[in-house]
């Protein structure tokens, strides 16, 4: 992992995640955080560039971080975001979420979820409530269906190489019993493969509601973040679709850090 964007429109839900990002990349000297901001009109430029400039000194005293500022005039803030996360061959993306009902957040918010739905680099959605703490332990949540195939290896191995965590992979479904299905096991046999070097762990849940089993799951093992492979037809791909998106990423009190099949 290289480059990392962070976007701020200066609101508290941006700002806080700029601070999450700063602490979470501090000591890793290899990557570039980059302040991102887009501005509506030419005259706005100077000011933009300052205030980034003044964000990025105030988040420097405390992270020791390699940092710049990015900033550009862009009609429309998704669009701009994925240009420059293309330009800048970003990596990774870090955006704040919030379930406040001030115009700015909700604004923010929303263009958070457009941006994770897009095909051009993880995005680690931090919500309000989200406490930075040391990665330690990351859940993988997968449907263990053609998964070589659906599971986007390269950068799930770039993230656990960058901060060594232990990796948890879960599946939730209501039709599991006592025992894994052939089909299952032989899922399970390929990721555990796929991810020998990381000394996988593996949890079948047989619960209905996919948001409670994974907030559970997560409460009871420490988690502090959660990967989300976005797919369609699968129980993920569900989960970041629609309410169900806004529902786990507005209340989760963990990052999410949603990739691509």
């Amino acid at each position: 992992m290289n480059t990392v964007i962070v976007p701020v429109d200066f609101s508290e839900t941006s700002l806080h995640a700029a601070r999450y990002a700063a602490q979470l990349l501090t000591g890793h000297y290899g990557v570039t955080m980059i302040l991102y901001h887009s501005y509506g009109k030419s005259s706005e430029a100077a000011q933009a560039t300052e205030d980034l400039e003044q964000l990025k000194a105030m988040l420097m005293k405390d992270n020791v971080v390699k940092m710049e500022t990015l900033a550009h005039e862009e009609s429309d803030f998704v669009d701009g975001l994925e240009k420059a996360a293309r330009h800048r061959r970003a990596d990774l993306v870090i955006m704040g979420i919030t379930g406040k009902s001030a115009i700015t957040q909700v604004f923010f918010g929303s263009n958070t979820l457009k941006m994770a739905e897009r095909k051009v680099c993880p995005v680690l959605i931090v919500p309000e409530k989200a406490a930075f703490s040391p990665i330690k332990n990351v859940m993988l949540t997968s449907d263990f269906k053609n998964t070589l195939n659906t599971t986007p290896s390269a950068p799930i191995k770039d993230f656990l190489d960058v901060f060594n965590p232990q990796l948890h992979v879960v599946n939730v479904d209501k039709d599991h019993y006592i025992s894994l299905t052939e089909d299952y096991e032989n899922e399970k046999q390929e990721l555990k493969k796929l991810f020998a070097d990381y000394k996988p762990e593996f949890y079948f849940m047989r619960l209905y509601d996919v948001d409670e089993a994974i907030n559970l799951f997560a409460e009871s093992r420490n988690i502090d973040m959660i990967i989300a492979i976005q797919k369609n037809h699968s129980f993920i791909g569900k989960l970041l679709s629609g309410s169900r998106t806004k529902t786990l990423s507005y209340h989760s009190k963990m990052p999410i850090l949603v990739m691509h099949e």
